[in-house]
This record gives structure tokens, C-alpha cells and sequence, in this order.
């Protein structure tokens, strides 16, 4: 299948299936992928009653009702990226940005390589963003044992962490405390994130959208920059 085609077959899946498990879905989605990670970016996507929940300040109560529903999708989706693009989809994360009514999926195969073994991936400022992802991770919990970044094309930019949990972070995972530690760290990471002054000056580019979450059993995070184009 041509890679258009496979760009739109799964944008109109995934917005067709959002729309049916959440009531609206979003009013575009962006598919882009190499052969080892894809993302699916989606904008305008707020139900009615998220919206009148997110006024009454109960940010919380969407999240967590939006991570009950992801976690009877991403198998579906799994599958169907497999049938579309063939890849074995290994790791899954995703985030939203409510302010901006945004949200994002990562897929990463079991095709990449271990980070810190790839090769020929460059693009100008990958080292100082780098620098800046281990120096926002260690306010939020400690520097990162790996990183390594995927600039799929020039909107989408993928950072994967590696070794990020401190002890007391692994010891709330194993009392049950996953979805409370979730929250947490969306709330401060995308905090950091945000406020960074660094990440346009590094990429010169305008940074447009910034999302990031965790699988807590690998230890590993997925951080995606949503860029304006340069050109």
C-alpha cells in the first residue's frame, strides 16, 4: 500500500473509532512514521462534557476517564497499525493536551534498536536538546540513564528516556499507586516542559504542542514535540 494511503487509512480509523468510544472525535489526525516508531497527533478533540468539566476545574476526572477508555483502544490499535504498516507495535504511550484540545499516540516497534546503539539519526541541535531533556528530568526526579530523540519529519520530533524511576516512584508503582504517580507526573514534567525557554532556540523552530507519558514497568518515557514547519 502506498505510504499516503496508509496515512489516510489510519488517521480516518483512529478518528472514526475516537468518535465512536468517546462520543466526538477529533477533527484531524496526523499520522507520521519511519520504520520503527509512529505517532498520530490529533487536534480539536474535547467532548461536550469534558469541556464543561475541565471549566469546573476537574482536569483529574477527564484524565483518568480517558485513560480507562485507552486501555480498551490501544490493543485495537496495535492490531490495526500491524495490518496497515507491519510493524509489531512493542511500546504504546499517549498524552493530551487539554488546553489546546490536542492529544498524541507513540508507537514504538519491536523493530528499534536499544537506545544508545543508533546510528546515522542526527539533525542540527540534537545534543543540546538532549542536555536540556536530562536537565528538566532532573528536576522532576533524576537524569535520565538514556536518551535518545527521532525527528520523524519536521513536525514531529520523538525523545525516548530510559531509567527515570527513583526508588520511592518504584516503590508507589508496587503499592498500586500507578494512575496517582501518572497524574503527578504529567502534571510537573508538562510543567517543566513547558516553561523550558530552550527548545525553540535549540530547534529554531516555533514548538507548538509538547506531550510526554511513561511505561512505568519498562522505566522508560516518550516526549513528543509537535514543531511549526521551517519551511
Amino acid at each position: 500500500m502506498e505510504n499516503k494511503q496508509v496515512h489516510l487509512e489510519l488517521a480516518s480509523y483512529i478518528g472514526r473509532t475516537l468518535r465512536e468510544n468517546f462520543g466526538k472525535g477529533p477533527e484531524s489526525v496526523f499520522v507520521s512514521y519511519n520504520q520503527s516508531i509512529l505517532t498520530v497527533y490529533l487536534r480539536n478533540f474535547l467532548t461536550p462534557s469534558e469541556n464543561v468539566l475541565l471549566a469546573q476545574e476537574q482536569e483529574a476526572i477527564v484524565q483518568t476517564t480517558r485513560d480507562m477508555l485507552m486501555q480498551t483502544l490501544i490493543p485495537e490499535f496495535k492490531a490495526y497499525i500491524k495490518i496497515l504498516t507491519g510493524m509489531e507495535i512493542k511500546e504504546f504511550y499517549y498524552d493530551w493536551g487539554l488546553h489546546n484540545k490536542s492529544g498524541v499516540f507513540i508507537g514504538i516497534s519491536t523493530s528499534l534498536k536499544a537506545l544508545g546503539e543508533i546510528i546515522n539519526d542526527s539533525y542540527e541541535g540534537k545534543e543540546q536538546l538532549h542536555q536540556e531533556i536530562k536537565r528538566i528530568s532532573i528536576q522532576a526526579q533524576k537524569e535520565p540513564e538514556e536518551v535518545e530523540s527521532y525527528l520523524l519529519n519536521q513536525r514531529t520530533l520523538v525523545v525516548l528516556r530510559q531509567g527515570i524511576l527513583v526508588s520511592i516512584e518504584k516503590e508507589l508503582i508496587r503499592l498500586g499507586s500507578s494512575e496517582t504517580l501518572k497524574l503527578a507526573k504529567r502534571n510537573l514534567e508538562k510543567r517543566l516542559l513547558h516553561n523550558s525557554n530552550h527548545f525553540e532556540s535549540i530547534l529554531h523552530t516555533k514548538v507548538n504542542d509538547i506531550f510526554v507519558d511513561w511505561d512505568f514497568g519498562l522505566d522508560k518515557s516518550a516526549i513528543v514535540l509537535i514543531l511549526s514547519p521551517t519551511s
